[in-house]
């Protein structure tokens, strides 16, 4: 436990962490600003001391993973012409069940005000899936152009799929669900390789 009047470092990426875990273990009806502190070990008021309650954490947690999916997606142009189309997709669509990601997106839905608040974010800009979708589609361009993606395949077309089931299956899955990376490894596959 950090004691009182000791700067906590990385506050927001500890409790973020914290959160997953009990999320992960417990399930979202678990998930309280108690449970998040006693977690990360750390002051009762840390949260709310750096969030504005607890809707808005839940909310910033959620925008905070989709802004590292988004940026692990970014990087798929830098892949061009390497490794597989396949394995490099697959990266990218099973980064957003890291994390917990699937009780992450439950936890959110469960909250009327956290869930609004992600929408109006992304509404504003915030990176989300429609920059997921975006960087797919110019990464499956530039490997359309070096000839290892069929001139047949139509790359928003195959983002939007890939993006599209992704978010089903965050929306659909709850602690103890079915792996949500079977089958969406075998959708990319089927989409760049058939």
């Amino acid at each position: 436990m950090s004691p009182r009047g000791v700067a906590t470092p990385d506050v927001r990426e500890r409790l973020f962490a914290a959160a997953e875990r009990v999320v992960e273990r417990e399930g979202p009806g678990a998930l309280t600003s108690r449970s998040v502190t006693t977690e990360a070990g750390c002051a009762k008021g840390l949260l709310h001391a750096h969030f504005a309650g607890f809707d808005e954490f839940v909310a910033e947690l959620c925008l905070d993973r989709f802004a590292r999916t988004a940026a692990k997606a970014q990087e798929l142009s830098e892949l061009a012409g390497q490794a597989t189309v396949a394995r490099n997709l697959v990266a990218v669509a099973l980064a957003l069940f890291d994390s917990g990601g699937p009780a992450i997106s439950s936890l959110a839905m469960t909250r009327p005000a956290a869930a609004l608040r992600v929408r109006e974010a992304l509404e504003g800009g915030a990176p989300g899936f429609t920059a997921i979708q975006e960087a797919i589609t110019g990464y499956l361009r530039a490997e359309r152009r070096l000839g290892r993606v069929a001139e047949t395949v139509d790359p928003g077309t195959v983002a939007l799929a890939i993006v599209g089931t992704a978010h089903h299956l965050l929306m659909t899955s709850w602690p103890g669900a079915p792996d949500p990376r079977p089958p969406m490894t075998r959708l990319v596959a089927a989409l760049v390789d058939g």
